[in-house]
């Protein structure tokens, strides 16, 4: 259940991340983010936590 959880948790950054890059760079109007430098880099580094969510929830405990 936790790897589910976190695969979930990772989509939604991965997605929240990916509106955020698009309205910083002005490619989604309508919100006070449209045209800001500002979201279109914090988007990326969200998106870049969500993968590395993913990688760290699939690669599992390590066995000795």
């Amino acid at each position: 259940m936790g790897k589910f959880v976190a695969v979930a948790f990772a989509a939604l950054l991965i997605a929240i991340g990916g509106v955020w890059t698009f309205q910083g760079l002005g490619y989604l109007k309508g919100s006070s983010m449209t045209g800001s430098t500002m979201w279109a880099t914090i988007g990326p580094i969200v998106m870049a936590f969500g993968v590395a969510l993913i990688y760290v929830a699939y690669r599992g405990p390590k066995k000795r």
